[in-house]
């Protein structure tokens, strides 16, 4: 599936890798990969295989799952589509509490106790799903874990999502996307080396020697 996915992404450009003109995030990192997976939504093939990727997932990691919980904004799509397919009540948690109404950060019904599997659409450090969890713990859900769709296997990100006690599945990685791109001519197998020293170290920027 890791594969699937990887090449499906990389044909939409979903995600999209120059080594030879990295990208800059907003942290002001250089990336040689950008990662835009709303794209997904835009490509119905696509997006019938990655909703079916993360169903499947949550029935096989989660089988107690009770409520999805898409990450604002763009995991929502995914766990209504994936709550569809399974038959599951979701909602989604903003990245801060509203400031009018009932200033609600949780929307959607959620009961003290209810077994939640929180559904992102990237993973790099892991700072903003964890954070979701946390918001979720505290309104008293049972976090089994969350299912992404990419992730960049990042030490920072595996590191926090251990100290946070939570698991993450991912329908597919940096690795395997980096693996596809190669196999397909999409970059030159020297190529791959460069990416992974990037993943290794994002603010060490001597992997754009080639």
């Amino acid at each position: 599936m890791r594969k699937e996915i990887a090449k499906s992404l990389l044909e939409i450009e979903a995600v999209f890798l120059s080594p030879a003109k990295p990208f800059t995030w907003a942290s002001g990192i250089k990336s040689p990969v950008y990662c835009d997976n709303r794209l997904i939504l835009t490509a119905p093939k696509v997006r019938d295989k990655v909703e079916q990727a993360i169903a499947d997932t949550v029935k096989e990691n989660y089988p107690d799952a009770e409520v999805l919980m898409g990450t604002s904004t763009a995991g929502i799509a995914h766990a209504a589509i994936a709550g569809h397919i399974l038959n599951l009540p979701m909602g989604y948690v903003r990245s801060g509490a509203k400031d009018h109404g009932r200033g609600n950060r949780i929307e959607g019904r959620l009961e003290k106790g209810q077994k939640v599997v929180v559904i992102e659409d990237l993973i790099s450090t892991g700072g903003s799903v964890i954070d979701v969890v946390e918001a979720l713990r505290e309104a008293g859900a049972d976090v089994l874990g969350i299912v992404s769709i990419f992730t960049y296997g990042m030490k920072k990100g595996i590191d926090r999502m251990a100290a946070a006690n939570v698991k993450n599945i991912s329908l597919t990685d940096f690795d395997a996307v980096a693996l596809a791109a190669a196999e397909t001519g999409y970059i030159e197998e020297s190529d791959i080396k460069r990416l992974m020293a990037f993943r290794d170290n994002p603010q060490d920027e001597s992997w754009m020697k080639k």
